[in-house]
């Protein structure tokens, strides 16, 4: 059984959803400069607006027009939280001014209101994946510069939710610095030199944040965001299990500092042997120890198989081609492997490691979607999640792991990070909009809504009356 007071909800990002992107002294991001992709094609950083291309996060799904329709029903699928971020340059739109955009904290107090309203919990991601563009000028995270910028705008939102936010992620899948880290901070590089210096600073403004959180309201509760990559050897040969252990060394040394406040000794002799030194400085040992976090959570979409030949580094396009597959699991339409168990062993695996409250803060499937008159049939979303939530169930009640809650990711329709398209679809609320962002906008009610509001209604207790091969009906 999951926990009476487990917080149930939905995850989305602002520069996912909200669109108007230059409205109210909003300033251009990095992700505003990120053109459309698909499965195919990879999305290209231009830094420049081009007239001749398609930018997703311009338009979205204007969620900033559309967010009391939204968050009206999400409250109707009965959340508890709302996972949702900020935009930074929505708040200071190059990054480094000494005060706010006013117009920009008044958007974000109404939809504060909105939760409020009907008593949903704010989650708040302080940063993901959308550093503002006016700081490339200082090299972005490169520079420890933006450790204060970073640190400035989160004092802003800590002061002024004081009394309302009390759960607060400072980075986005921040291990991501590894695999993406345009998306990360703002560097498009892939000298390992620049990202672990990158990431030094990014640990540093988190562990500044953490501290201020406490010292700001002592019931803040900061988490960390792990991007969740999780890996099975490919065979018994110790040779693939030593691949392995390193591969998940260059995911998890994000976690180890977050966590634990201190760099791990594997990661130290890394840097060595690679002549990286870190940018520290008289007092920065200190911050990071001082300044771990609450709770971790994490992202779940899928798992990986590695062993000797993958030497530590995630390829193709997005991210996932290891150089092997597992034959015993299927996949997505995107290339993405199912792996309902795999959230079970990621959980027990997080926990043993770190004895810390836990939050599975995205878990979703990306599908196409046909809308069928006013209907969405998406019973495969339903069987996806169905599976997913059983693994966490188990994990809280066989494993006993303390897991907080859960966001789907996302809950309505949205601009898929990794392409930029609409067409991969989310959510329990259909958006009509197609990957251009042609279409009237209008939301719709999925099956998958219906049967979602039934697990909240009934704290996952539907989960267990319902049989793998029995014909999914509509809730309504």
């Amino acid at each position: 059984m999951f926990p009476k007071d487990f917080l149930w909800g939905g995850a989305t990002a602002a520069n996912q959803i909200e669109g108007a992107y230059l409205e109210d002294g909003k300033g251009l991001s990095t992700a505003d400069v990120m053109t459309l992709g698909s499965h195919q094609k990879k999305r290209r950083i231009t830094q420049i607006l081009e007239k001749d291309e398609y930018y997703p996060s311009h338009k979205a799904i204007d969620y900033y027009h559309h967010f009391k329709e939204d968050i009206a029903l999400f409250a109707e699928m009965g959340f508890k939280v709302y996972r949702m971020s900020i935009g930074w340059s929505r708040i200071f739109p190059n990054g480094d001014e000494t005060e706010p955009n006013e117009k920009g904290l008044e958007f974000y107090d109404q939809i504060i209101d909105e939760l409020e309203k009907y008593h949903i919990i704010p989650l708040v991601t302080i940063s993901h994946f959308e550093t503002p563009l006016g700081l490339q000028k200082y090299g972005s995270w490169q520079n420890r510069k933006v450790v204060d910028f970073y640190v400035r705008y989160a004092k802003v939102l800590l002061e002024r939710y004081n009394d309302r936010i009390h759960y607060w992620l400072p980075f986005n899948e921040i291990n991501c610095m590894s695999t993406q880290s345009w998306v990360a901070a703002g560097i498009d590089s892939d000298d390992e030199k620049i990202r672990m210096q990158a990431a030094y600073h990014q640990f540093l403004a988190s562990a500044k944040v953490v501290k201020l959180a406490h010292q700001i309201n002592p019931e803040n509760k900061v988490g960390m965001m792990y991007c969740g990559h999780f890996a099975y050897a490919n065979s018994a040969d110790p040779d693939d299990v030593i691949g392995t252990m390193n591969f998940m060394h260059q995911m998890m040394f994000y976690c180890d500092v977050q966590c634990r406040g201190y760099y791990p000794k594997y990661k130290l002799k890394e840097l060595d042997r690679l002549k990286i030194l870190l940018p520290i400085r008289q007092g920065d040992l200190e911050i990071l120890k001082e300044g771990t976090v609450d709770f971790l959570s994490f992202s779940y979409y899928c798992t990986h198989v590695t062993g000797k030949k993958t030497n530590g580094i995630l390829k193709g396009m997005n991210g996932l081609d290891t150089g092997y597959k597992n034959t015993f699991l299927t996949k997505s339409s995107w290339g993405w492997t199912v792996d309902p168990q795999g959230l079970r062993y990621a959980l027990n695996y997080l926990y043993d490691r770190y004895q810390l409250p836990m939050m599975v803060v995205e878990n979703g499937l990306g599908a196409i979607d046909i809308l069928d008159g006013e209907e969405i049939h998406d019973d495969y979303r339903i069987s996806y999640l169905r599976e997913h939530l059983i693994q966490l169930e188990k994990a809280i009640e066989t494993d006993g792991i303390p897991v907080m809650g859960y966001t789907m990711w996302g809950p309505i329709d949205l601009i898929a990070a990794s392409t930029g398209e609409m067409k991969k679809r989310y959510g329990f609320i259909y958006v009509d909009a197609d990957d251009l962002g042609r279409g009237s906008l209008k939301r719709y009610k999925k099956d998958s809504f219906y049967w979602y509001q039934k697990v909240i209604e009934t704290n996952g207790k539907i989960l267990e009356e319902e049989n793998e091969n029995e014909k999914i009906y509509r809730y309504g």
